[in-house]
């Protein structure tokens, strides 16, 4: 399908040279690290997880062998994506930026227009990777299989690790945070990369609930750095509303080919290869996710349910 580029402008008044876009969700899931990035993934890559038990008996002369060890993979798979876009550069003539085009018949895009759309490009693709990062479906063009279906859908992940929330408000997010910490497995509470992986409106919950007065502001975030219990909460907004995710940053995975794909964005003039007076936007990245041991991770969410 072609692009459709659609212009609505007036002359009255004058120009500011800069131009605005609708707001885009910020990607701290990656910009953060919140969890573990594995980039330079060319097809696939295996992610090894070991399991031990029963490795310690009674001592003796003999060496006798005891309790198992049981070797599993998970595969972290990053999927193929693509932006093309195409303008025609003729219809900027009769617009604002007319004047950057030059007076040559052979226009060139406007130059603040440009730099604007790879901005503007490369911020739409990290909001979608970041959306995708939790609830993107690979049903759907354009995204890939997301944490929440994913750990949801699998059998590894116990009945007592997955809880059927409701709508958290303000009233109810203490509780909520409770029921999640509560039900995180003992071998993993306490570990120091351990997260409350959490959505804006909890975290909007959760501040109205405690009192702005609690927090100092940061220039940064907006905010000092938010903590339950000592447990600390990664605020990703590309999280659905009513979830919550707790698990260890080593045991969740984001694939890529070059991380720097994301933010590389071509602006191919095609004057000099067709005659035509069009520019295309070009864009090609790999992204995926993958969740190590589905055990030590707690999911609670009002929208996904868990069979098993």
């Amino acid at each position: 399908m072609a692009t459709t580029v659609s212009i609505t402008s007036t002359y009255a008044g004058q120009f500011s040279g800069k131009y605005i876009a609708a707001a885009l969700l910020s990607a701290p899931t990656l910009d953060k690290e919140y969890i573990t990035i594995k980039p330079n993934i060319k097809y696939k890559e295996v992610v090894k997880t070991l399991t031990q038990s029963n490795i310690i008996v009674d001592a003796s002369c003999d060496f006798t062998a005891t309790g198992s060890v049981s070797l599993a993979e998970r595969i972290l798979q990053p999927d193929e994506f693509q932006v093309n876009t195409q303008l025609c550069k003729q219809t900027f003539r009769s617009d604002w930026e007319a004047i950057e085009m030059g007076v040559s018949v052979y226009d060139n895009l406007p130059a603040s227009f440009t730099d604007f759309l790879i901005a503007n490009t490369a911020g739409q693709v990290a909001q979608q990777i970041e959306q995708n990062i939790w609830s993107g479906s690979a049903a759907i063009n354009g995204q890939f299989a997301g944490l929440l279906d994913q750990i949801s859908a699998s059998a590894a992940l116990p009945a007592a690790n997955f809880i059927t929330g409701s709508t958290v408000t303000s009233a109810s997010v203490i509780t909520n945070l409770q029921t999640v910490v509560n039900a995180i497995p003992n071998t993993v509470y306490g570990k120091e990369d351990l997260y409350i992986y959490v959505p804006t409106n909890v975290v909007k919950a959760y501040q109205n609930a405690l009192g702005t007065a609690n927090y100092q502001f940061n220039s940064f975030t907006g905010f000092a750095p938010l903590s339950y219990q000592g447990i600390n909460l990664a605020w990703c907004p590309g999280m659905p509303s009513n979830t919550m995710i707790a698990a260890q940053k080593s045991n969740l995975f984001f694939g890529t080919a070059l991380l720097s794909d994301k933010n590389e964005v071509k602006v191919l003039d095609m004057a000099d290869l067709d005659g035509s007076q069009n520019v295309r936007v070009i864009m090609r990245y790999t992204a995926g996710v993958q969740a190590g041991i589905i055990g030590d991770i707690v999911v609670f969410s009002a929208k996904l349910f868990h069979t098993v």
